[in-house]
């Protein structure tokens, strides 16, 4: 079936239109910022936007502003928007999380290093005690039977 002259102008001013609201970001619930939804916009068919169909110039357009605005740094697509900055959030999330894992084998490493230090000192101080029980030159003190309190006025 032919449309008339008239009918093409007035689809492609709703099709203009549409583009138009699609491209800030006035999506419908459920719609996407592509060329179903434009054409769900516009009330005109869908495979009127492709091959050698009357308004594949208008696909090649809205395709062409809508690349424009995203190289902009614009996301007419809220969901877009949001999978973008979800991304971007995951990213920054696992280079935490890869730093965080770095300071936990520092720090474990370090653990194991003073657990055996602290073994070996250990090690030193009972050879220590041994070597000095057994010296004859060294005597022990016997303990104190009366504790004396520093600064105490009775």
């Amino acid at each position: 079936m032919r449309i008339s002259t008239a009918q093409r102008t007035e689809n492609e001013n709703r099709i203009r239109a549409a583009m138009d609201r699609l491209l800030r970001g006035e999506l419908p619930p459920g719609g996407k910022c592509d060329i179903k939804t434009l054409a769900g916009e516009a009330a005109v068919d869908r495979t009127a936007f492709y091959g050698t169909r009357p308004y594949s110039h208008l696909r090649v357009e809205f395709e062409r502003r809508l690349r424009a605005l995203q190289d902009a740094g614009e996301i007419p697509d809220p969901r877009e928007a949001q999978i973008a900055r979800l991304k971007t959030e995951n990213a920054k999330l696992k280079e935490r999380l890869a730093a965080s894992e770095q300071t936990i084998d520092e720090f474990t490493d370090f653990r194991t290093q003073a657990l055996a230090r602290l073994g070996a000192q250990h090690e030193e101080i009972v050879w220590l005690r041994e070597t000095a029980a057994g010296t004859s030159r060294i005597s022990r003190l016997p303990p104190s039977s009366r504790t004396t309190v520093i600064g105490s006025c009775n």
